[in-house]
């Protein structure tokens, strides 16, 4: 199946947009493209490797970060406002969704999981609103996941914290839409990024999934990437506090 090459969105040219989880998967596909818009794309990540690669092939700025870290994920991102100024975007991607039996989960474990799928959240908008006030205007994109809504099972931590991000994303809509900065969630359904297809793609569950779609094709990172663009950019001025779905109509 042929693509169709991405929209142009004059709004993003020179955009300050901040990233978390760039280095690979989604979020590498989010640098990539945002650079490509002529953003000025400053992205975070654990992976500090593939960040810097990433980094010097785009020409866009990476610090590594732990965001379980709070107090890195703020210097970092005091780094990256330095260096391309406040946010003006801000995508929260940056989660892991390793699977984990109930039975097994410790509340150790469960506050790790919640640090890593969506403290961090939070904390990273908290960072950026200042200056998106400031500003008059902003962007923040959380991605969200329809694993809690198709009832996926096998993961309840992360599921648990993906669903909280929806609440997120309609309380801080409210708090922050007075000064027109916009929240909103991005919905993947199973994205078939290089992690999935190494630890869980297989024949039978590849077919179990597209079976379940309306659509019936895998979904590639680049449709996520697409819709992200879309809600980061002035083409969606009036969208805010709202769930925009990439799982061909898994639901």
């Amino acid at each position: 199946m042929t693509q169709p090459q991405f929209a142009t969105y004059p709004s993003l040219k020179g955009a300050s947009v901040f990233i978390t989880g760039g280095a690979s998967g989604i979020g590498e596909g989010l640098v990539r493209a945002f650079a490509d818009q002529g953003a000025k794309v400053g992205f975070v990540d654990i992976d500090t490797e593939r960040g810097t690669a990433l980094a010097a092939e785009t020409g866009t700025v990476f610090h590594p970060c732990d965001l379980r870290d709070i107090d890195a994920l703020r210097a970092a991102f005091d780094t990256l406002a330095a260096t391309n100024g406040p946010a003006e975007v801000l995508v929260n991607n940056a989660a892991r969704d390793d699977r984990h039996n109930w039975k097994d989960v410790t509340p150790d474990y469960w506050d790790e999981r919640m640090q890593t799928n969506l403290r961090h959240i939070f904390f990273a908008i908290q960072s950026v609103a200042p200056g998106m006030i400031a500003a008059g205007k902003g962007s923040i994109i959380n991605m969200g996941s329809n694993s809690w809504w198709e009832a996926g099972g096998g993961f309840p931590a992360y599921a648990t914290a993906k669903a909280a991000v929806h609440g997120l994303t309609r309380t801080m809509a409210r708090d922050l839409g007075r000064h027109r900065i916009r929240v909103n969630t991005v919905v993947p359904g199973w994205i078939m990024t290089d992690r999935q297809k190494e630890l869980w793609v297989t024949d039978e569950a590849l077919a179990a999934q597209t079976a379940r779609q309306c659509l019936p094709d895998p979904i590639d990172p680049v449709y996520v990437v697409r819709m992200a663009l879309f809600l980061a950019s002035d083409d969606a001025a009036m969208c805010s506090a709202n769930n925009y779905m990439v799982e061909a109509g898994s639901i």
